[in-house]
């Protein structure tokens, strides 16, 4: 931008401003933290009018008071540079700094408190599975990529989030006021990047009829509420998959899943198990193995990880539930509270709890993911390194209690 275009934008911007235009302060704002006003040419004058015109519409909230501390510093800087330099000006602008400051130290206070109760021992959930370095390492590198990159907010709509509440006119095309965006909400956004997340190295597909399955392998079922069962396909035919007997169940069923996988894509998996079918290129046979342990339960299908939590059940309980977009691809997670030892278990695992010293007193469970196509999707399609299934450890129930403030206050009393 020269100084002509600039003297022709600061003037826009001030018509803005006069006429009270939502859109003002966002491109004012814009203009002054990318720009340096001063080799634009503007007058120590014009700099002092643009920062104060835009701090009167900023958005009285403390989590912004940092950057209009910032700003309020630099037009007190400006002041004596401008006919504008009078006593009583600078100071109540210095009295507006020293007051918003203090404003500030309160609301960080507010929002980190110092801890009410000393925990000495942090808690551990110790993971045993097939691939830890990618279910530890690797896929909670690519959630928190995968959300990052759907959900980012512009730099325009993050500056538009420092204005409203002013004047306001129905202009839902102009991108400067844009700011209310998925990405900009903290606990959306916390739900799923601070969460932990299960997915897959290589790619799943469930569809109801036979619709070209990907080139990993292939699993059929007869699956609905209350009843399901493992098929095969053969010479044009769906058998049992146990022994192979001729079923008459047509292939446009409604009942039908069929579930397919491509080979491994993620480019740093590891996986040193054998897998189900020897001679099985490398790149196919971690996926052979989840889906040789596929299982379906009703409508849904149980795609088995081999995830397996230790942690103390005394402590914390573990919910686990389908990732929070699981639905943008067709597809409802199950959830479930995990409260202690997986009661359905054979007896070697019970067993296996006095083995180790480090396992005295803790429960274990299996995390698996649970999925079932929406009533309205016949497909879907999971790429791989896509959060499917999400973990969030909790307090366990009987460490919480429910207190109305009233009831706080009285017992302060006493």
């Amino acid at each position: 931008m020269n100084k002509k275009e600039a003297r022709a934008y600061f003037n826009y911007l001030m018509g803005l401003c006069l006429r009270n235009e939502e859109a003002f302060g966002p491109l004012a704002l814009t203009l002054m933290n990318e720009q340096d006003l001063d080799e634009l040419g503007l007058m120590p004058e014009e700099q002092f009018n643009l920062i104060m015109s835009t701090l009167k519409v900023m958005v009285n909230e403390p989590k912004r008071h940092g950057m209009k501390i910032e700003w309020m510093r630099k037009a007190r800087g400006l002041l004596d540079k401008t006919v504008y330099n009078d006593p009583q000006l600078a100071q109540n602008l210095d009295y507006e700094i020293k007051k918003t400051e203090a404003e500030l130290d309160i609301y960080k206070k507010a929002m980190h408190p110092p801890p009410r109760y000393d925990f000495q021992d942090k808690q551990s959930l110790i993971v045993q599975c097939d691939a830890p370095e990618y279910f530890l390492d690797i896929a909670p590198k690519r959630a928190s990529t995968y959300y990052q990159n759907k959900f980012v907010v512009s730099n325009t709509a993050r500056t538009a989030q420092h204005f409203g509440g002013g004047p306001r006119k129905f202009d839902p095309d102009n991108i400067a006021i844009q700011r209310e965006f998925s990405g900009s909400c903290p606990p959306f956004m916390n739900s799923r990047v601070n969460g932990f997340h299960l997915m897959l190295p290589f790619d799943l597909k469930i569809t109801r009829k036979f619709d070209e399955p990907l080139e990993g392998g292939l699993r059929i079922y007869y699956s609905k509420m209350g009843y399901s069962f493992p098929l095969s396909y053969e010479v044009d035919k769906l058998v049992s998959y146990y022994d192979g007997e001729v079923l008459d169940i047509s292939m446009d069923d409604p009942n039908l899943l069929f579930v397919s996988v491509s080979m491994v894509k993620e480019p740093e998996f590891k996986f040193d198990g054998a897998g189900p079918s020897p001679g099985a290129p490398p790149e196919q046979v971690y996926p052979l193995t989840v889906l040789d342990r596929l299982v379906a339960i009703g409508p849904f299908l149980q795609v088995v990880t081999n995830f397996k939590v230790w942690y103390d059940a005394s402590v914390m309980s573990l919910l686990v539930e389908g990732a929070p977009d699981l639905n943008d691809y067709g597809l409802a997670g199950g959830r479930g509270m995990l409260i202690r030892t997986h009661a359905a278990d054979k007896l070697p695992a019970y067993a296996e709890t006095t083995k180790e010293a480090w396992m005295e007193g803790l429960s274990f469970n299996f995390v698996n993911i649970h999925l079932g196509l929406l009533p309205a999707h016949d497909a879907a399609f999971v790429p791989y390194n896509t959060p499917m299934f999400s973990i969030y450890p909790l307090v366990a129930q009987k460490h919480l209690t429910w207190t109305s403030i009233e009831g706080m206050r009285e017992s302060s009393k006493q």
